[in-house]
């Protein structure tokens, strides 16, 4: 609503013209892919998907999307919003996903890693060292 609000009242101006606003719409589709396989991997593996209490984690899920970012439902979130700038066209608006960025690693993972971490020690450790925050594998040194 933020976004809206603000590509609504102050545009500053308008970067992207109709009709490529219409590239919003795939993008935020292809933005629950990440998500929607991370769910389905949580799911099998019979663990938490509460992201307020990952201390309750069971199984650290390391394959699959997990292989290739280690957040991807706050990756999913990051580009749904991405994709919702292009939808709006103003400028303005992309302050969403420049805001959400910072502000998730600082309120949740962070902390999330904190305790996963603390609940699987060198596992954890070593998966880090393997797959990127956002997204990627790490090269090997």
């Amino acid at each position: 609503m933020a976004m809206w609000a603000l590509s609504r009242h102050w545009p500053l101006f308008y970067v992207i013209p109709e009709p490529w606003t219409l590239l919003g719409w795939p993008v935020m589709t292809a933005a629950a892919i990440a998500p929607i396989a991370a769910f389905v991997q949580f799911q099998r593996a019979r663990t938490t998907i509460n992201p307020r209490t990952p201390e309750t984690t069971t199984t650290l899920v390391t394959t699959g999307v997990y292989a290739r970012t280690r957040n991807p439902m706050y990756l999913g979130l990051s580009i749904l919003l991405l994709g919702w700038a292009i939808a709006l066209g103003a400028l303005s608006a992309f302050l969403g996903p420049l805001v959400l960025v910072p502000l998730i690693e600082r309120v949740q993972i962070l902390p999330e890693e904190y305790a996963l971490r603390t609940r699987f020690g060198k596992e954890y450790d070593d998966y880090c060292q393997r797959v990127n925050r956002w997204i990627g594998r790490r090269r090997a040194s």
